[in-house]
């Protein structure tokens, strides 16, 4: 576990993959429950709620940019808030939790899976075939996530009583 000064645990930090993310301002509100840092990481400038606690992190152009960007700051015990399964995955390599907007935690046991999943659609893709996509973001997807951010939050302040 990471140590601050006298020992102390180091606070936990949330990590949003903000580029496409739905769900930035659920993780705003929570983060203020709970007095955590924020890092909104992203390609482009997005406007974020002035406060100390919440970061804007600019990253340049490109592929896995922004992936690379969290994945070398998240640590054990930090949350990451993102779509993008390998990033999930790294995230959960380097101990912190993943979660989806949609509100599904990533574990280790289920990333293997989803890995799989994203790579069959991607060879399905490539043959031209027209998958339809996810289905709408909706009111169900927001409180699934606010409900598994809280847990993971709540999970991570338990382990380290």
């Amino acid at each position: 576990m990471p140590m601050t000064t006298a020992n102390q645990p180091a606070a936990i930090i949330l990590f949003i993959d903000a580029d496409a993310c739905p769900v930035k301002d659920e993780v705003y509100k929570v983060a203020q429950r709970y007095g955590l840092k924020t890092f909104v990481v992203s390609n482009a400038f997005m406007a974020i709620p002035a406060h100390p606690r919440i970061e804007r992190v600019i990253v340049s152009a490109g592929p896995d940019v922004a992936d690379d960007w969290i994945a070398e700051h998240a640590t054990t015990g930090d949350v990451v808030i993102t779509n993008d399964i390998p990033l999930a995955e790294r995230a959960l390599a380097k101990g912190a939790a993943a979660i989806a907007p949609n509100g599904r935690a990533f574990t280790r046991d289920s990333i293997g899976s989803a890995i799989a999943q994203r790579a069959i659609m991607e060879q399905i893709r490539s043959t031209g075939a027209i998958t339809g996509g996810p289905p709408p973001f909706g009111k169900a997807d927001r409180s699934r996530f606010l409900q598994s951010l809280d847990e993971a939050i709540t999970r991570e302040l338990r382990r380290r009583r």
